[in-house]
């Protein structure tokens, strides 16, 4: 009975949500013309200046990117509504009756009053803080002369493995000698930080849990 119950419980539980391993944008390079022949050993192309700082723009270059991401979000809303009413009416005169009789009464004196209020307040904060660094690799050089750079970092520990990925659009005139760049001078980039192995597994719940989780209404 126990493991017919518990082989229930197993085919009821939800599967566990695996994140699909993402990889790095990879751009279609441009089909290289064919060169014409100069008849010299010059070639335009791999010129570089003796008296430049050697900086990235070509493909095979690298290029070292300062992570520096903090990027913070607060709403906050209030609001409120206040609403009062008052009615009052009273009755002096009735047939067949007299006057004074009424006020010795003073049945006949009626009143209402409404109030109605209503507050509300609501906010919301969010902050994501990211620094770190990664060299990335000059993949394809635009018409424009912009640098499309891919960069990919694993660091595996024991069981754990971390896998760091970068990719993006720079600016060569963005690059400081050193061929640094700030990740906020990168257009269209792509930061991901994964993990998997024993911490990964630790973070995730368990079958039983995820079983409960999805049956409690509560």
């Amino acid at each position: 009975m126990w493991l017919g119950a518990l082989v229930w419980l197993a085919g009821c539980q939800t599967a566990p949500v695996e994140l699909e391993p993402t990889k790095p944008i990879l751009y279609v390079q441009a089909p290289a013309g064919s060169a014409q022949p100069t008849g010299s050993l010059f070639q335009p192309s791999r010129y570089r200046p003796a008296f430049e700082d050697p900086r990235a723009r070509h493909p095979g270059d690298t290029v070292t990117i300062q992570i520096v991401e903090k990027i913070s979000a607060t709403q906050r809303s209030t609001s409120s509504v206040d609403r009062s009413g008052s009615v009052s009416g009273s009755i002096d005169a009735l047939p067949l009756i007299r006057p004074g009789d009424l006020d010795r009464r003073n049945n006949f004196q009626l009143d209402a009053t409404s109030d109605n209020q209503f507050s509300g307040e609501g906010s919301t904060e969010n902050a994501n803080t990211f620094s770190g660094s990664i060299t990335a690799t000059v993949q394809e050089v635009l018409p424009n002369g912009h640098l499309v750079v891919v960069g990919e970092k694993q660091i595996g520990v024991n069981r754990n493995v971390d896998v760091l990925r970068f990719s993006g659009v720079v600016d060569p005139r963005h690059i400081r000698p050193g061929n640094v760049v700030a990740s906020a001078q990168v257009a269209n980039a792509r930061i991901e930080s994964r993990g998997r192995g024993a911490m990964d597994e630790a973070q995730a719940i368990g079958w039983l849990g995820r079983v409960f989780l999805s049956v409690l209404p509560f």
